[in-house]
């Protein structure tokens, strides 16, 4: 079927902590006739690779992009029309509330609506993201009285925290230790299933600033957000895990971090079963290990650092804090990898190689020699 109207195509979130995709190739051009689950491009992020396919019959019209452009989740790659020479009147079109001509993440979205806000209070000139909301909802009620003042809290926030404190959540010896998990997104949700592998911890709920309160994730609670961390605190729940991943964003991660650290939370290294790690390895607090990891002699890995599934950390390696190895990246031995560096899925780095402060590598790099602070590696490079 040919679609009726303009149907615009939307750029999908492939990674819920990279807002940006990169258009690696393009398999139509303006005016193109396409089927229904034909490819019209496809798009890589640090961690994945996904086809975009036309979910209708159409003419390709309205794309401005080309390969090697990055694009935002949620905005207007193109168009399906009916006829070959329909032209949009405005870009970009929203991912929801089209017709009030918004462009919003389904973060935001979401957040909206836990506020309680109205889609026709929200700006059409911008890309609407989560800190635009918070701060225009502070600027609309400057001096609303939250409904149980005595804890400062939304009244469903309010609610739940109140059913939660009803419950036992003290530590006896022996039993599993309360803790909640900071972000429910995919890497949320790996690690409650690496905790319950472990058997050590109960998690209690999730905290999360873009997920409605009351949502059920892996039969767990969204408790609210970052506003609620206090309260769990003086009701005594001391350990939390930050689960937000990184890849794309890796300042949210190091923000939720220091949160934590100034609300006084433990945040325990946590380590999966089929994970093997030399009694010489050294690990540091709030360090991931993910399944079948390995971490070889003497290695050292600073605050906060995630060693993913499969990946391979040899002898005498040094990982500076809050840094990520995505699954399967391989380590030689006596890799000095520096704070805050995102390494790829399946890269391969050298021995003896220095990778400096803030860098990123791409999925499928080698790299055989030193890269410098803030240096890129691109996918699939040999590096030099």
């Amino acid at each position: 079927m040919i679609v009726p109207l303009p149907y615009p195509v939307i750029v999908p979130l492939l990674n819920p902590n990279e807002p940006e995709a990169k258009i690696v190739r393009l398999f139509v051009q303006n005016g193109t006739a396409i089927k229904k689950g034909q490819p019209i491009c496809t798009l890589e992020t640090t961690k994945s690779i996904s086809e975009l396919q036309s979910e209708a019959d159409g003419f390709v019209v309205g794309l401005a992009s080309r390969e090697g452009h990055n694009i935002k989740a949620g905005e207007t790659l193109c168009y399906l029309a009916d006829e070959p020479y329909w032209t949009p009147s405005v870009s970009g079109s929203p991912i929801v509330g089209e017709e009030l001509g918004l462009r919003i993440s389904q973060p935001a979205l979401a957040l909206v609506k836990n506020l309680g806000m109205s889609l026709q209070e929200l700006p059409s000139d911008c890309f609407i993201t989560e800190d635009l909301v918070r701060n225009l909802h502070r600027e609309l009620a400057p001096n609303s009285t939250p409904a149980d003042e005595s804890l400062g809290l939304l009244p469903l926030e309010a609610s739940i925290l109140q059913e939660l404190f009803a419950q036992d959540l003290s530590s006896v010896p022996g039993s599993p230790m309360p803790i909640i998990v900071y972000g429910g997104g995919g890497h949320g949700k790996t690690l409650v299933d690496l905790m319950r592998s472990i058997g050590m911890y109960q998690v209690i709920g999730f905290v999360d600033d873009g997920l409605p309160v009351g949502e059920m994730i892996l039969g767990i609670t969204v408790l609210g957000g970052d506003n609620i961390l206090p309260h769990l605190r003086a009701r005594g729940v001391r350990m939390a895990i930050n689960a937000v991943g990184g890849i794309g964003n890796l300042e949210t991660r190091i923000r939720v971090s220091q949160r934590l650290a100034a609300e006084e939370y433990i945040c325990p290294t946590l380590v999966h079963p089929s994970a093997v790690i030399e009694s010489s390895a050294g690990l540091s607090s709030g360090v991931q290990v993910f399944a079948h990891a390995y971490l070889g002699s003497d290695v050292k890995i600073s605050h906060d650092c995630i060693i993913n599934t499969s990946s391979v950390v040899s002898h005498d390696c040094v990982l500076g804090e809050y840094s990520n190895i995505s699954p399967g990246a391989l380590l030689a031995g006596e890799v000095q990898i520096g704070a805050r560096v995102l390494i790829g899925m399946g890269v391969t780095v050298n021995l003896r190689v220095k990778i400096g402060d803030g860098a990123r590598i791409g999925n499928g790099a080698t790299v055989k020699e030193d890269v410098p602070e803030d240096g890129i590696v691109r996918a699939g490079e040999i590096w030099p």
